[in-house]
């Protein structure tokens, strides 16, 4: 395999789908792979030895579900070329196979990046990054894309990194950022941030409220005019819009110095509203976000 063919089978990742629910649990086991790889660790991992830790990131980075589950994309992924599972005796085949957590603990299975690829990253350390940011870019906004890979603990700064052809599989609308903001008179529609140098805004920006990862359009029905700081607590979870429009903060949040001024404070309040009522936010995509993204319970029932 070249370079350019793993480029190209990371993009185009087989993702379980099931209407617009998220499913990041290949990319996150991936990231962790790349991890152990850029720190030199044994090419193959027990399932016992990944179990725990690609739990904590579903459950942090995550939708919201009753169960989690690490053994899907353990055993799921030599189907896409890159993954291979081992014993003591070999490698394991996967067809006709039932793998449960406890038959991958049982019989004690290795998984891990196929030999091939393996030598192929390790020979060019920069696919680390590489491949990194286009699981990221592809899965998850970019407001979170570093709190993600320190959770893995890959060492590089993934923020800086350039978009790959690969990663531009879906085209963004590069007025996007400036419809959001007009629309919300240059003011985040939580805390009515409005600094400007000159007549730049700073630190506001447009967000989705349904990931543009998980086709979200490029409209003002699903754009919020926020400061930095609110659209990293929207895209982490740490709160939501309810079909009331009003802000609802999870009770996983919690913190000292900042957490009462830039969360409760807002518990309950409305949504400041776009200056023109056709492009107040579809409650559609709201509840997508509270379903697949807020940490706590859905409003919803589902």
């Amino acid at each position: 395999m070249t370079k350019q063919q793993l480029l190209e089978n990371i993009a185009n990742l087989r993702i379980w789908q099931k209407g617009d629910k998220r499913a990041p649990h290949k990319p996150l086991l991936l990231l962790m792979a790349l991890s152990r790889l850029q720190q030199n660790k044994q090419r193959l991992a027990l399932f016992s030895e990944i179990e725990k830790p690609l739990t904590e990131l579903l459950i942090e980075f995550g939708p919201q579900r009753k169960s989690h589950h690490p053994e899907e994309p353990f055993h799921r992924l030599p189907k896409d070329g890159i993954w291979e599972l081992a014993n003591d005796q070999g490698v394991v085949t996967t067809e006709g196979k039932k793998f449960t957590k406890t038959i991958l603990r049982k019989e004690a299975i290795k998984g891990g990046f196929t030999p091939e690829i393996y030598k192929l990253i390790q020979s060019n350390k920069k696919l680390v990054t590489q491949l990194a940011s286009i699981l990221l870019e592809a899965h998850f906004p970019q407001t979170i894309h570093q709190d993600i890979a320190d959770a893995v603990g890959l060492d590089s700064d993934i923020s800086n990194q350039e978009q790959t052809t690969q990663q531009k599989k879906r085209k963004r609308d590069p007025a996007f950022r400036g419809k959001i903001l007009q629309a919300y008179n240059h003011r985040c529609a939580i805390c009515g941030f409005d600094v400007r140098l000159g007549n730049t805004p700073i630190a506001l920006e447009a967000a989705h409220i349904k990931w543009h990862q998980a086709g979200g359009p490029d409209t003002e029905q699903n754009g919020l005019a926020l400061c930095s700081l609110h659209h990293k607590l929207l895209d982490r979870g740490a709160l939501a819009i309810s079909e009331e429009f009003k802000v609802i903060i999870s009770e996983k949040a919690n913190g000292y110095i900042g957490f009462q001024e830039w969360l409760l404070d807002f518990e309950g309040k409305e949504l400041r509203v776009p200056q023109r009522e056709v492009y107040m936010p579809d409650i559609g995509f709201m509840e997508w976000h509270v379903r697949e993204v807020f940490q706590g319970e859905s409003l919803y029932g589902t």
